[in-house]
């Protein structure tokens, strides 16, 4: 029997992420680009993740688009909302899941899910605060790149206390905090422990329950990852492929669609 190949494409507002999946079972090429709804981002990772398995658009049985920006996407079969999506990549990560902690570029969702299928969810999609974006603006003010937040915030010694309610007073209070002296490193603690102590609320509304997984491009922050285990009191799983979660769930849904529409 042939095989099939389906493409999922998650396009986020900050990245652009594209997952090809063999049979339903396993990733034969991925590619993520760091701009996303409303940019070339989106053109350039379906480029990026046909080119890197040798593969065309015509290869693909089902193309499935997902995400914020779902909705420019001219080469799809069909789209879906990216709860299910996340919650149908973070089940193919980890079967063992019940809650997901997504923290995207400009919003934060947690979704509760039963055998892979999503059965509740809570998500704050109108403030900034405590999201990718709100990290960019933190790394920028401390002039530390954001992928080494993580690494800099576990050198901290104590934590410094920064508001978790807005971005804009949370830039305020980092200047200050670092105008009076205080040690980046125990700022970034504190920065990291407001995004979780965000996260930790809305996880609280739906219900937390082990394996609890993070996926979006803040898991790969350890400091985040360290601070959200702390609030919650659980053990928080994450992978390598946790920014693909979205993406590769889309490429699971067509796979399903692909072989109903013989």
């Amino acid at each position: 029997m042939e095989a099939k190949y389906t493409l999922g494409i998650d396009v986020g507002s900050t990245t652009s992420k594209c997952v090809i999946v063999k049979d339903g079972q396993e990733i034969v090429s991925k590619s993520l680009v760091s701009v996303g709804a409303g940019t070339s981002g989106p053109e350039r990772a379906i480029k990026e993740v046909l080119d890197n398995c040798g593969m065309k658009k015509e290869d693909m049985s089902f193309i499935l688009g997902t995400g914020y920006g779902r909705n420019s996407l001219d080469i799809v079969d069909d789209q879906m909302s990216e709860l299910s999506c996340h919650a149908r990549g973070a089940y193919y990560l980890f079967p063992e899941v019940h809650t997901v902690i997504d923290i995207g570029g400009q919003d934060m969702k947690v979704l509760q899910i039963d055998n892979g299928v999503m059965v509740n969810f809570q998500m704050n999609d109108k403030c900034a605060a405590g999201t990718g974006r709100f990290l960019d603006v933190m790394a920028r003010v401390l002039e530390e790149k954001v992928a080494e937040l993580g690494d800099l915030g576990a050198k901290s010694t104590k934590r410094v206390a920064i508001s978790s309610t807005c971005t804009v007073f949370a830039e305020s209070e980092v200047i200050s905090q670092l105008a009076q002296g205080s040690d980046m490193h125990d700022i970034i603690n504190g920065i990291h422990h407001s995004i979780a102590a965000r996260m930790s609320g809305l996880a609280r509304r739906v219900g937390v329950r082990d394996q609890v997984v993070m996926t979006g491009g803040v898991a790969q922050n350890v400091g985040v990852v360290a601070a959200l285990e702390e609030e919650l009191g659980h053990k928080v799983y994450t992978s390598p492929l946790a920014q693909y979660a979205g993406a590769l769930g889309a490429a699971l849904f067509a796979y399903q669609k692909a072989t109903r529409k013989k």
